[in-house]
């Protein structure tokens, strides 16, 4: 199956900022995969956007299970031959709710399993789908990272959801130097503060809001920065 449509992946997609990417991404008239690990999610999350006459299907994701992340790519590859746009949204957080307040108190287990759904996870997607952008010359890959992995601004607190973001701002760039002189752009972005599961109700910014400079990075043109690390559509020291 071809479209004339661009096509694009958002992981961790069935609420919040992942959900409202996609609406966003499908008002610009782009045909969205909107990913979940609870596939019942999912579909409900896809039902809702269709109910607004959004092109956006869904599809179980994984982003800790290989042989998910596989099925995908393979879904990919045979439905549609190609891909233009991936969102990198799945993330967890789980030292928000514990105590996070000092490095010295940190849980490597906590650790570990933040890594494994924050960095691995993008790393285990990217290698399978970026070779689907190579086919056309053309793709956009945006990491939704945090300003709590900035080293310039680097905190104590949160030691593995810190970590995760500068490990995942990583990869951004080893990505996007490896695609240099290839109309594949790669960039990290921080949403800010956002009104989410994850951000809690106190937080300053819609998901409106913090959905803005993903899109933004999903539609860049081809003249369009590529490595970087962005907040409100402006770069953000590393």
């Amino acid at each position: 199956m071809t479209t004339t449509k661009k096509l694009a992946i958002v992981t961790g997609a069935n609420r919040g900022i992942g959900f409202e990417t996609c609406r966003q991404l499908a008002k610009n008239d782009i045909q969205v995969i909107l990913t979940s690990r609870d596939e019942t999610k999912g579909k409900a999350a896809a039902e809702q956007l269709q109910s607004e006459d959004l092109d956006v299907s869904s599809y179980p994701l994984d982003v800790t299970n290989a042989e998910s992340i596989e099925h995908l790519a393979q879904f990919i590859r045979d439905r549609f031959g190609k891909l233009d746009i991936l969102v990198n949204n799945a993330a967890i957080a789980l030292d928000f709710s514990a105590d996070g307040s000092s490095i010295f108190k940190a849980k490597i287990s906590t650790i570990q399993q933040t890594i494994e759904t924050n960095v691995y996870g993008p790393l285990l997607i990217c290698q399978p789908l970026i070779p689907l952008m190579q086919i056309n010359n053309y793709g956009r890959v945006v990491n939704v990272s945090s300003g709590a992995g900035q080293l310039q601004e680097m905190r104590s607190g949160y030691a593995a959801y810190r970590m995760s973001k500068t490990a995942l701002n990583s990869l951004t760039k080893m990505f996007a130097y490896e695609l240099q002189g290839t109309n594949i752009l790669v960039n990290s972005v921080c949403p800010g503060w956002v009104k989410t599961d994850m951000g809690g109700p106190n937080a300053p910014r819609t998901t409106e809001q913090g959905a803005d400079t993903i899109v933004w990075l999903a539609t860049l043109p081809d003249d369009g920065p590529t490595g970087g690390f962005f907040r409100d559509r402006e770069a953000i020291a590393w």
